[in-house]
């Protein structure tokens, strides 16, 4: 009979020190991001192209990423040689992210991003299709 009220004294314990112990976030990883293109098509010559970082998860944008590397060639189209200079320009939303390019000629060009996602480790890194027309 001395048992059954130390067991519930015992449970009793057990929750209380489950219920007080801090919560942990859950941790998210660098695959758990996506650069996605606002518009996948786009005019040759001077050309702001705007991409959205993505939590998979929950399908939210991610603000306040660190775009760290940034490149843009015509790989697709087996020219790779074929760069052009990528300039990050200020964010007009949350969770979006702007670069100003001159794409010389029409065909398919290879974006891609690296960047730092605030509070997680690793890099995110992406490659997107821009296809340029006349």
């Amino acid at each position: 009979m001395i048992k059954l009220p130390l067991a519930r004294a015992a449970a009793a314990a057990l929750l209380a020190a489950v219920l007080s112990a801090p919560a942990q976030p859950a941790r998210a990883e660098v695959k758990d991001y996506r650069f996605e293109l606002v518009q996948p098509e786009t005019k040759v010559g001077e050309t702001v192209l705007t991409v959205r970082l993505v939590d998979r998860r929950s399908g939210k944008l991610v603000p306040d990423a660190v775009i760290f590397a940034k490149r843009l060639d015509m790989a697709p189209d087996a020219m790779e040689e074929m760069a052009t200079k990528v300039e990050q320009l200020p964010s007009t939303e949350p969770g979006l992210y702007r670069f100003k390019a001159r794409l010389s000629m029409q065909g398919r060009w290879r974006l891609s991003l690296a960047a730092k996602v605030q509070g997680e480790t690793g890099t995110v890194d992406d490659q997107l299709i821009v296809q340029a027309a006349k």
